[in-house]
Formats: C-alpha cells, structure tokens, sequence
C-alpha cells in the first residue's frame, strides 16, 4: 500500500526507523511515479536537514570500516548523539545484485535506539558511494540523526567522490596487507582530512608508528587541503576500542575550525552546487531517452561510438550539438 507523503515526513521526524526506510527506498527507485514523491518529500524536509556531522570513512577491503564505525558509533552514542550509517555495498556488475549484509556486521551498533543502518547497493556508480547516497542523507539529517557515517565500498582512488558529499574524509589504514602504496597515493592523501592506522597491537606497533612517519612524510609534499589543518595520523585498534576517543575530539577539532573559518557552510554551498550539476546532466539525458526521435538518434550515435565508426567523444558531441540546435 503506497504511503503519503505527509505519512513519511511525520515519521521521519518522529523517528520511525521503518518509515525512515521506507522513504529512502523511494528516493532510491527509479520509477517515473516514485521519483515525483520522491521530490515532494525532500523539498518538504529541506527545512530540517542540514543540522549534522557527516562523516565519509574509506579504507581498502579488510581495513576494518564495518568494525570501526561501530565502534566510533557506539562512541557517538555513549555521549549523547544518535548515529545513522549509510553502508554502500559493491554491486554484481552482471546482475546489479549486492549482499547488503553490513548490518549483520554491525550487530551491537544494530541494537542501539539511537543509530540506524543503512546498507545501499552501489549499483554500478563509482566513487564509492551511490547516486543517492547524498539524498539519503538528507532524510536521516530530517530524523535528526547527529552524525551521519558513510561507508564506502573500499575499491580504491574512485573512493574521493565520498569527499564532495561529507563534512570530514576518514581514512582508514592497516599495516601489512600490502596497502601501503595505495595509501600514499596522491588522489585519496589530498582528499582526506585524518587518517586513522587500524588494527594496532603489541606485535606490530613499531611497524604501526613506522607507517604513521611514512604517511606524515607524505603529507608534507601535499597542499593542505583545510588552511590551519593539519592532517593527523594516528594509531588504534577499532575491535578493541583503543584510540576512537582521539579520533572523535580530532573530528570535534576539525568541525569546529571550519565553521570557525566559515569554511563549513562554504564547502557545504560547493557540495550542494556539484549535486545540482550531476541532477541536471542526469534528468537531461532521462529526457532525451524518453523522446522517441532522440532517442532513436542517440542510440545511432551510440552505436557508432560503440563501433569505433568515429570518436565516442564526437558521437557524444554531435548528438548534443544536434539536440540543441533541435535538428530531431
């Protein structure tokens, strides 16, 4: 039974986990009718977002993200804030399927009144996240959720995007899985705004500080991205609880010196700007395929740039010259 939006927005604002779900799944579909509501309910709830933390944490596989934000969750938590998680999922690139099983991993963190998870298929979009992840956000911004934590897929530099839609870039390292070159790689270290070494023990805290001096050196030869901030990397272990304190006054730190600098709402301004140019290129090009003519002439376009007839970037170009000059 389709539910109103008024329905929606009341439970919502009142908290109600299934109804929370429920209207992120309909900003998720792709249906004609879904996606009207869907634009109903988010100019309604505009009002009452944007009072959040939102938190982006990446990491390669077996970094340890799923550990670590229920950890820093429970963290949050404990001191008074509730905490949504969007996990983003891998999706099959045959079949579009994802496991979606970062809730099951996240089974303490679960049981909390005050967080919610979110596991989200990437289907097929890069940059670690998927094409709703910024919409989603917003409605557990309007549930009043204080820190939102997005947990990218961990496939490696596409990860940056996480970047233009949070407040503060977490990433996530471990020591001796081979990573230690995807860590210094430029694309992800002018991205982020604290690194936090995973997995640290007795056995391998030399190796630990020894990455941290590693990473700090690479730091120096990389612009600051925040003005007076200065990326720090530290050491700790999510499953044991040892160093998550320091990770949540640093990200206290960071938030407070840039509404300080009016940097916060800048950079949320920039945000907003980007997502407005990836909706119009979207909407555009959902227009096109919905017009008989263009539609018949851009998958000509696409098929002679899928035969190496020409360049795919002159079909590209040709068609979009064609569509506005209204030669269909």
């Amino acid at each position: 039974m389709k539910i109103s939006t008024e329905e929606l927005i009341k439970g919502i604002q009142s908290g109600n986990k299934r109804l929370i779900a429920k209207a992120i799944t309909l900003v998720e579909s792709k249906k004609a009718e879904h996606r009207i509501q869907a634009e109903e309910l988010l100019k309604k709830i505009m009002p009452f977002t944007g009072n959040s933390i939102r938190v982006g944490i990446t990491g390669v596989p077996g970094a340890g993200k799923s550990t670590f934000i229920e950890s820093f969750g429970r963290l949050a938590i404990s001191n008074g804030k509730k905490v949504a998680v969007l996990a983003i999922d891998p999706s099959s690139a045959i079949n579009k399927g994802s496991i979606l099983g970062d809730k099951t991993r996240m089974e303490e963190l679960a049981k909390e009144e005050n967080a919610f998870i979110r596991p989200s298929p990437s289907s097929g979009f890069l940059g670690g996240v998927a094409n709703t992840t910024f919409e989603t956000m917003l409605i557990c911004e309007a549930a009043g959720y204080d820190y939102i934590l997005i947990e990218t897929v961990g496939v490696g530099q596409s990860e940056v995007l996480v970047a233009d839609i949070t407040d503060v870039f977490l990433f996530l390292k471990i020591i001796g899985g081979g990573d230690e070159l995807q860590g210094i790689k430029r694309g992800i270290m002018e991205m982020v705004d604290l690194i936090f070494i995973n997995k640290v023990d007795s056995e391998n805290i030399q190796k630990a500080k020894n990455t941290r001096l590693e990473l700090k050196r690479a730091l120096d030869f990389i612009p600051p991205k925040e003005k007076d901030w200065k990326v720090s990397v530290l050491l700790g272990s999510a499953l044991n609880n040892e160093g998550l304190d320091e990770v949540y006054a640093k990200i206290d730190e960071f938030i407070n010196l840039k509404k300080k600098t009016n940097r916060f709402e800048e950079v949320r301004t920039q945000q907003a700007e980007k997502r407005f140019e990836y909706w119009v290129q979207e909407y555009i090009l959902a227009m096109m395929k919905r017009n008989e003519s263009l539609e018949e002439a851009y998958l000509q376009h696409k098929k002679n740039a899928s035969a190496m007839v020409s360049n795919p970037s002159t079909e590209a170009k040709l068609f979009v010259e064609n569509f506005l000059n209204k030669k269909f």
